[in-house]
């Protein structure tokens, strides 16, 4: 796959290569080139959750008469639920990055939200990707309306991550024309007012296979509503199969063949949680500024004092850093579709293999928008002192709110174990090079450092963005290393493995970052404030970055080696040498001025 640039073919990065290839900020897709349906587009859902949801939180809250499934026939009815699936499905397909500005904007909606994501993504998207045409015929068109609403059971009170370890079980009957499905699921969202739900058990002992079952069927019963931290809007249930039986036409995908589903049905969930945990910051963030602006102390706003200011710039950096990780993999996403559609792939076919192709990408991006917007909300709490421990005001629930998304779609823990175990597993495959770049940078290691022209527009900064991936290449080189040589088993290194992640997460996002302010001066724009929030954000990656990599090379490296790898973290853990503190109150006056996210 290939795209012209400047009249050379560049070939579009693939999934995990932004460890080993740079980026040029030509190639790279920045929010701030959305065009004008685009933003009309954002305009309607920021509409729809003015009109419909904000007025609507305590009712949502409280789950009255099914709210939440009322707003998604509304949803459905201007769109909002259609926009990724095919014509012939009763949807109204737009492309990736349109999609992303939709998920952004529903991410505003609180708890809601979290009923959006499960019905259009892993309530949907496994019958467009693994259904069969009757299948698809049957469910979508009343799934994109909204007047159908779907849920996804997989996780049991004995298997969580580890799904396989599923213990609900189909049994065929004798004439093979039926199975009758018998065990429980937990955690299901939607599951009181789902009519469809994909369920997962094991056929013939060990075949895990999905299934559609829809409600009303004889032997499906409901557990009572979750009293959670949370989400209390969302609808959360026990769902119960007492043998329940189906046709073997509700079979979803091939017998034996569920892993499939549930795991690559994840990746898109995984970005799609991270484009929602975005767009609930940045309303926390208005929250956050527009509190500080109206609450005076010592006879000012408090807004006027710099601890504040320095966690509304905080706030502000950590969301621009994430936006611009987001929309530059929305971007590779689309690209990635479009060229496998001009290829011959079908629509559910191109999508689905796009979303394998990045599902590194996707994973770390689940882990940066959760952690992200944890930190927003929790500023925020603070931000408004006691208020914010008060339920009158939304720091409240906001904070509750987000907790989840930690958890999600695979905890944080597992999915940057999966950042690692993917890229190495890519790696061996050979479908990116992994060993000689990391071999490049041992090699750097035992020469003698270069002296390097700093001259040119953010030259310091490109030069920190190569630093901090070539820390993630000699630690994740060195383990891969010592591993090979029988010194190390990864598989129960977990800590190390985390360490790793930590690592090509900072190197993504910052490479991300630079891009989006480099493309920025490219275009024309203003990018004064993202280039103070680049320096902040690089100065605070530097310093995490040097103590995962010494954390992990301490836990297996020793003598000459591990003193090589110390000296090149040391090497390669030198920045800038910024002034944070005016940094910060720079980008927060911007801020506290507009008394909205603004950037």
């Amino acid at each position: 796959m290939a795209e012209l640039v400047d009249n050379k073919q560049t070939e579009v990065l693939k999934g995990a290569e932004y460890l080993v290839r740079d980026s040029q900020a030509k190639e790279t897709y920045i929010p701030e080139e959305s065009n004008e349906e685009q933003e009309m587009i954002r305009q309607m859902v920021k509409d729809f959750c003015e009109t419909h949801i904000y007025p609507n939180y305590a009712k949502i809250e409280k789950q009255e008469n099914n709210i939440a499934k009322d707003l998604l026939a509304v949803a459905g009815e201007q769109g909002l639920l259609s926009a990724h699936i095919p014509e012939e499905y009763g949807g109204m397909p737009m492309d990736n990055n349109t999609n992303t500005i939709i998920t952004e904007e529903v991410g505003r909606s609180g708890s809601f939200s979290v009923a959006v994501a499960a019905h259009t993504g892993i309530g949907m998207l496994p019958i467009l990707y693994y259904g069969t045409e009757e299948q698809k015929q049957k469910y979508l068109p009343g799934l994109c309306s909204g007047q159908m609403a779907a849920s996804y059971c997989l996780t049991e009170p004995g298997s969580g991550s580890d799904a396989l370890a599923a213990k609900t079980k189909a049994i065929r009957s004798e004439d093979g024309e039926h199975f009758f499905i018998t065990g429980q699921k937990m955690w299901i969202t939607n599951g009181g007012f789902a009519d469809v739900f994909i369920v997962f058990a094991q056929v013939d002992g060990d075949k895990f296979t999905g299934f559609l079952v829809e409600r009303g069927a004889e032997g499906l019963s409901l557990g009572a509503e979750e009293d959670k931290l949370g989400i209390k809007g969302s609808s959360t249930r026990q769902v119960f199969f007492e043998n329940v039986k189906v046709s073997k036409d509700a079979v979803l995908g091939e017998i034996g063949k569920g892993h499939l589903i549930a795991f690559n049905v994840l990746n898109v969930g995984r970005f799609k949680l991270g484009v929602m945990t975005l767009g609930a910051a940045k309303r926390n963030a208005d929250l956050a500024v527009q509190y500080a602006n109206e609450r005076h102390q010592f006879k000012q706003p408090i807004s006027n004092f710099g601890a504040i200011q320095h966690k509304l710039a905080q706030q502000a950096t950590q969301i621009y850093a994430a936006e611009s990780a987001l929309y530059r993999s929305s971007m590779l996403l689309q690209q990635k579709a479009k060229a496998l559609m001009e290829a011959g792939k079908t629509f559910a076919e191109a999508k689905l293999i796009a979303a394998e192709e990045y599902a590194v990408e996707c994973a770390m991006l689940k882990v940066i928008g959760s952690e992200m917007l944890d930190y927003v909300v929790d500023e925020t709490v603070q931000i408004h002192g006691g208020n914010g421990f008060s339920e009158e005001y939304s720091a409240a629930r906001a904070y509750r709110d987000a907790r989840i998304n930690r958890i999600f779609e695979g905890t944080n823990e597992i999915n940057r174990l999966l950042t690692f175990s993917m890229t190495m597993r890519r790696a061996m495959k050979g479908a990116i090079d992994i060993t000689g770049p990391a071999w490049e940078v041992q090699k750097e290691l035992a020469s003698m450092p270069k002296i390097e022209n700093l001259d040119g527009p953010l030259a310091q900064e490109i030069k920190t963005v190569k630093q901090l991936k070539k820390m993630a290449l000699m630690v994740a080189g060195g383990a891969a290393k010592y591993q090979l040589d029988g010194k190390l088993d990864l598989k129960n290194e977990q800590e190390i493995c985390m360490n790793i992640a930590d690592l090509m997460i900072d190197a993504f996002v910052a490479e991300s970052f630079l891009l989006r302010v480099q493309k920025l001066a490219e275009l024309g724009k203003d990018n004064s404030n993202p280039e103070k929030m680049l320096k902040i954000f690089l100065n605070d990656a530097l310093d995490r970055a040097a103590k995962n990599a010494k954390d992990a090379l301490c836990s297996f490296a020793d003598g000459d080696a591990l003193r090589m790898m110390l000296n090149g973290v040391k090497r390669f853990s030198k920045g800038g040498q910024y002034n944070v503190k005016n940094l910060a109150r720079e980008v927060a006056k911007t801020f506290i001025d507009a008394n909205e996210y603004c950037f």
